[in-house]
């Protein structure tokens, strides 16, 4: 008999899927109306949860899993897994780290460009005819240069790196913040965010600090100033949602590129609404190329727990 799965959200790469129904008897949560009675009925069976970073996986529905091995996290978010409750019970639970990571700082740096350069709103110029009635240079704001911005970086693990090399390639000056120095950079550490900011022209968040929250506050966007700039691809959390929001309405910074949010999808309307702010629907990682990583990373995960073997991105066994 196949080992059973609980699968709590969707894969989106066809072939994952179908490798993933072909070696486990797989357990759809998220197409079920009646989700804990459904998990009550066939909740001995289950060996191994697959979930995302975002839904994660709550003690109480562990709970209804006494044989669960591995929760294998198809992402690198485990904040909403309790660890320490999963340690203490021997579960593994893996997430996909190392996968996410070119796409990640691509995107960071393609909303930071897209926000200095006004790309989205001279799109929108372009589409609603307004370049046809107006086609007087004068039209549209000057835009920022990004080449040579000294860019700051709140966390420098594999994003942040891969940030820095990219941002390092149009020749900006790097500066990070961390719990630490980073002896094998050579880029400068400002162990205050404060001061990070302040001696930033944009600020990167690449940090994973799953309980880190609101650390970006009105006193860090006022640092970064009026021509500074915020990237946000790390989590939603990390900024004051409401302070940035009156920042960038006051004009107290120049604008945003923003992937993540406090409430996803809620995204708050004055930030839908600005030319300046540039969004994405939490979408860092959504290429085939990664997702399909990803995917192969989930069901070496449960290959590995279900066999008896310590899988080899477990954070807790």
């Amino acid at each position: 008999m196949k080992p059973g799965i609980l699968q709590m959200s969707p894969i989106l790469i066809p072939a994952i899927s179908e490798r993933l129904n072909a070696l486990y008897t797989v357990h759809r949560l998220y197409e079920q109306e009646n989700k804990e009675a459904y998990v009550r009925q066939i909740g001995a069976t289950i060996r191994g949860v697959v979930s995302g970073g975002h839904t994660g996986i709550g003690n109480a529905l562990m709970d209804l899993l006494p044989a669960l091995e591995v929760v294998a996290i198809n992402g690198v978010g485990t904040d909403a897994v309790d660890l320490e409750y999963a340690r203490h019970r021997g579960i593994a639970v893996t997430a996909t780290f190392g996968a996410l990571t070119e796409d990640v700082a691509d995107l960071a740096i393609g909303l930071l460009i897209a926000a200095c350069r006004g790309i989205c709103a001279g799109d929108r110029f372009v589409r609603d005819g307004s370049w046809a009635r107006n086609p007087h240079p004068g039209a549209i704001p000057l835009s920022r240069r990004f080449s040579g911005m000294r860019i700051g970086i709140v966390g420098m693990g594999r994003v942040g790196r891969a940030v820095a090399a990219r941002a390092t390639a149009f020749g900006c000056p790097i500066s990070y913040t961390d719990l630490r120095v980073m002896e094998d950079l050579p880029y400068t550490f400002v162990a205050d965010l404060r001061e990070l900011a302040r001696a930033s022209d944009a600020l990167v968040l690449a940090a994973s600090a799953d309980k880190a929250e609101g650390i970006v506050d009105a006193a860090v966007l006022d640092a970064l100033g009026r021509g500074g700039y915020l990237v946000n691809i790390a989590r939603g959390k990390l900024v004051n949602e409401p302070d940035l929001v009156d920042a960038l309405a006051s004009g107290r910074i120049a604008g945003a590129g923003l992937d993540v949010f406090v409430d996803e999808p809620n995204v708050p309307m004055p930030l839908r609404s600005l030319d300046r702010v540039v969004l994405q629907a939490h979408r860092a990682s959504a290429t085939v190329e990664t997702r399909t990583a990803m995917g192969e990373m989930v069901l070496e995960s449960l290959a590995q727990a279900l066999s008896g073997q310590r899988p080899a991105n477990s954070l807790t066994t």
